[in-house]
C-alpha cells in the first residue's frame, strides 16, 4: 500500500510538465506552430485524458506484465492519451511508453511516465562489482560525445554535475534506482535545474521503467513518492523474476549496469534530450497556464479525491 501519495497543484505541476518532459529533436527543427494551435492541441490532449483516466486508489493493470496499486491523490493515464500529452508538449513518443502518473492534489509537482522494455531478461550479477565513481565517469564520457552533436543541432551542451542519487540495486527484489545532477552548460545560476529520478522494476520478460520528473528543489521531497510507486508494483505469476526460464526464456543483450549508462540513455532518452527542453520550455508552461487553464483544472478536479485545487 502507499502512504505517500503524488500531491500536485494544478498549476505549477503543468509548468513542469512542460519543463521537464524531452523534446523530440525532429520536431524542433520544424516551423513551430502558433500559439493558437498549440493552444488547441493541448487543450484536446487533456480533454481525451480526462476521458479515459482512472483516480486512485485503485489497481491498474500494465500490459500482460504487471499491475501498480495507485494511491488516492493520483491518476493514471493510459498509454494511447499520456502519449498525446507528451506530443502535445512536443515530445517524442516510443513504443515502450505504458502510460504515465500525475498527481491530482495541492502540495507537490511531479510526473511519472511508465514505460515497458521488452527486452529479455536483464542478468543483475554485474551489480556487485559496481563503482559508482566508475559509472560516472563513464556517463559523462558518453555525454560529452553526446554535446557535439547537441552543439552542431543548435542546443547547449549538457554537463554532469555528479550522482542525486548513486545506483543501488536490491537483489532481493529486484529493484533498481538512480538519478544525476544536470545542467546545461553556461546557464544561469536562477534557471531551474531539472531531475529525472529513475526506478526500475525487472522481470522476467525485460523491466518497467518509472521515471519521475521533477526538478532540484522539489526532488528530496519527491524520492519516498518514487520509491513508493516502485514498491507497489507487482509482477503477475509466471512473469517474475524469479519465473526465469534459462532453457527457453530470451536474455536482455546487457547487464544491469546498462541501465545506468548506454542502455538507459538510448532507449528512454534520459539525456538526449535534456539540453534541450530548459532553453524551449518557459513558453510552453506560461502558453499552458494561458491557454489551457480549463481543460487542465477540469482534469485536476474530476480527479481530486476533495473535489478541489489551487488557483
Amino acid at each position: 500500500m502507499f502512504h505517500l501519495p503524488c500531491r500536485v497543484r494544478w498549476s505549477p505541476a503543468i509548468t513542469l510538465i512542460a519543463l521537464l518532459l524531452l523534446p523530440d529533436p525532429a520536431r524542433a527543427a520544424e516551423t513551430p506552430p502558433s500559439q493558437a494551435d498549440h493552444r488547441a492541441e493541448i487543450e484536446a490532449a487533456w480533454q481525451a485524458a480526462n476521458k479515459v483516466s482512472t483516480s486512485g486508489p485503485a489497481c491498474i493493470p500494465l500490459l500482460d506484465q504487471a499491475q501498480l496499486q495507485l494511491p488516492a491523490g493520483d491518476t493514471f493515464i493510459p498509454k494511447a492519451e499520456a502519449g498525446g500529452l507528451l506530443r502535445a508538449y512536443g515530445n517524442q513518443i516510443d513504443p515502450s511508453l505504458v502510460g504515465a502518473v500525475v498527481g491530482t492534489v495541492q502540495g507537490s509537482n511531479c510526473l511519472v511516465i511508465v514505460r515497458f522494455i521488452k527486452d529479455g531478461y536483464v542478468q543483475d550479477d554485474d551489480a556487485k562489482d559496481w563503482q559508482a565513481d566508475t559509472l560516472l565517469q563513464k556517463l559523462r564520457d558518453g555525454t560529452d560525445s553526446a554535446n557535439k552533436d547537441r552543439i552542431v543541432r543548435g542546443y547547449p551542451a549538457l554537463d554532469i554535475l555528479g550522482w542525486i542519487q548513486p545506483p543501488r540495486y536490491d537483489a532481493t527484489t529486484h529493484r533498481l534506482v538512480w538519478s544525476l545532477s544536470l545542467r546545461n552548460r553556461g546557464a544561469p545560476a536562477d534557471q531551474p535545474q531539472a531531475v529525472n529520478y529513475n526506478t526500475y522494476a525487472l522481470g522476467r520478460d525485460g523491466y518497467f521503467s518509472l521515471n519521475l520528473l521533477t526538478n532540484a528543489a522539489n526532488i528530496e521531497a519527491h524520492k519516498p513518492i518514487a520509491h513508493s510507486l516502485l514498491a507497489g508494483l507487482a509482477y503477475g505469476r509466471g512473469k517474475r523474476y524469479e519465473d526465469f526460464d534459462g532453457s527457453t526464456d530470451k536474455v536482455a543483450g546487457y547487464g544491469l549496469a546498462a541501465l545506468v549508462g548506454v542502455v538507459a540513455v538510448k532507449k528512454l532518452g534520459l539525456l538526449a534530450g535534456l539540453g534541450v527542453f530548459l532553453v524551449k520550455a518557459w513558453k510552453l508552461g506560461l502558453l499552458a497556464i494561458a491557454g489551457v487553464g480549463a481543460a487542465i483544472r477540469r482534469f485536476f478536479k474530476r480527479s481530486s479525491p476533495a473535489g478541489k485545487w489551487d488557483q
